[in-house]
């Protein structure tokens, strides 16, 4: 008598740059890894780096902004087993981005994710969003935050906190991580009623090439100083948010749900307390 093999797990990664990479590589092992970002080039380059060492990929080319693109993909990963995390790294920062890009993938595509991938939600299907501490950083009213939070996301471009005309990318930036924090709070209701969870995480200033371009960037100077004020007085590195999603979508964290999880090698803590003895 033959056998029976159980259907592999199935671990969505949105965005194939330096965190995403890591998490696939930390979460991928015996499941099916479906790998998706915008840019061919960086899914092919990834893909091949995983692919050579031994992992079961599919790569998706996935415009988050885009809800047909994300149905595609939620339905692509359904179809090849159980969803058992979906980890949203996909986003851009400003120096990369215009403001209008920053409110359609960082905002929008977020939303987009939690909605897309909801119905595919088991016991146990957990996803983990990464926001930025600039989330943390920003001040927005009670008011905004609601709206950010409720509003249906096919209206989310109607707010008028979302209209590009009003702030620069940078100040985009920020008010986009923290609508990451609050839709996840609200998604993560939604979720629960499947047995599913829904966190985010809040990096720091982290090696990537993303935070690379911003420390060539404008405000290169001012986070190198947060990096040297900080309790850990270094970057981050992708294993360090890797391993931090890994203990998330895990077992362990089962009472975990809802809130985020700042990751910033305490930047933060830093910039609260200026001079703090420093021992």
């Amino acid at each position: 008598m033959s056998a029976t093999v159980a259907p592999r797990e199935v671990v969505v990664v949105t965005g194939a740059g330096g965190m995403g990479e890591a998490a696939a590589r930390r979460l991928g092992l015996g499941c099916h890894v479906v790998l998706a970002d915008s840019s061919d080039a960086q899914l092919t380059r990834a893909a091949e780096r995983l692919q050579s060492e031994g992992h079961m990929l599919h790569t998706v080319r996935t415009d988050v902004s885009s809800a047909g693109d994300v149905a595609t993909l939620a339905r692509t990963a359904s179809e090849l087993g159980r969803v058992r995390c979906v980890v949203h790294t996909a986003g851009v920062s400003p120096v990369q981005a215009t403001t209008q890009r920053i409110v359609d993938v960082d905002v929008i595509g977020t939303a987009r994710i939690l909605d897309a991938f909801e119905p595919y939600v088991q016991p146990g299907t957990v996803a983990v969003c990464i926001a930025s501490m600039a989330g943390t950083m920003s001040q927005i009213d009670a008011e905004t935050l609601r709206l950010l939070a409720v509003t249906p996301t096919d209206e989310l471009h109607a707010l008028a906190a979302l209209d590009p005309a009003t702030m620069d990318p940078g100040t985009a930036y920020g008010l986009a991580k923290r609508a990451n924090h609050v839709r996840v709070e609200v998604a993560s209701i939604a979720w629960g009623r499947r047995g599913g969870r829904v966190v985010s995480i809040s990096p720091g200033i982290i090696a990537t090439p993303m935070g690379d371009a911003e420390l060539a960037g404008p405000f290169g100077d001012v986070m190198r100083e947060m990096i040297d004020m900080s309790g850990t007085g270094r970057r981050g590195t992708p294993d360090d948010i890797a391993a931090a999603v890994e203990f998330l979508v895990s077992p362990a964290a089962s009472f975990i749900t809802g809130t985020d999880l700042l990751v910033d090698g305490g930047v933060v803590a830093a910039m609260r307390n200026p001079g703090a003895p420093t021992g």
